[in-house]
């Protein structure tokens, strides 16, 4: 069984908590907001649009009908697929959720699969893969309006991107895909951006070093192939 996921946070700190999840498992749909026992900045409204007066009276996670869904589905033989799955991992975690399955992170895929792509936020693959254009009937199937950053809305274009992804490549490829690391081809922004990191390796290592050390939150995929062009350029 695949279990589809989706959370909206309070932000990207590590103190940061769940405050919305979107699940899709069976073609179930469910969406409960999450007090996260914290409060929500502007900044992460501003995303999200989820304010403190709207989750005032909802659970916590632990007391949640999300929580007991996800524990009920966390078992070996099923499969987590989140777009970025490291990020929802990570909170999950923070709440004591440990996923025992496999995972298909249909970010990473859509890296590997898809090379030559200017982007691959879940928005930018809704419109490059004119997911945009059977999207509304199958939103209407779930009765769930299209909202982008609604953790229930998110979820289902998660789902509509791990179909197109399902004619490129097999599960079982996913699940590879989405454990090991993405050579990335092109830097995605600085001031070589769109140019092959390749290139750059030869012509202006220091640069590429300089990102290695100093932007701590960068994609490990970006890391690893920094790393392994500059590795070949020596």
């Amino acid at each position: 069984m695949h279990l589809i996921i989706d959370v909206e946070t309070t932000g990207l700190e590590l103190s940061d908590r769940i405050c919305s999840v979107g699940m899709i498992t069976d073609d179930q749909v469910h969406h409960e907001l999450i007090h996260p026992g914290k409060k929500i900045p502007p900044a992460a409204s501003a995303i999200h649009h989820i304010t403190n007066e709207m989750v005032k009276e909802s659970p916590s996670f632990a007391q949640s009908l999300s929580a007991e869904k996800i524990e009920g589905l966390n078992a070996p033989e099923n499969v987590l697929v989140s777009h970025n799955a490291p990020f929802e991992l990570a909170m999950l975690q923070k709440e004591g959720i440990a996923w025992q399955g496999d995972i298909i992170d249909t970010l990473k895929c859509a890296k590997s699969l898809m090379d030559d792509l200017d982007g691959y936020s879940l928005q930018f693959l809704r419109y490059e893969l004119r997911l945009y254009r059977d999207e509304e009937a199958f939103f209407e199937r779930f009765g769930v309006p299209i909202v982008p950053h609604h953790a229930l809305s998110d979820a289902l274009h998660t789902q509509m991107v791990l179909d197109y992804l399902l004619d490129l490549a097999d599960v079982e490829r996913l699940i590879e895909i989405s454990k090991s690391h993405v050579l990335l081809t092109r830097l995605p922004f600085g001031k070589y951006a769109k140019k092959r990191i390749e290139e750059i390796a030869l012509k202006d290592p220091g640069y590429l070093k300089w990102m290695n050390e100093s932007l701590m939150d960068m994609d490990e995929d970006l890391r690893y192939s920094i790393d392994y062009y500059l590795r070949r350029s020596l």
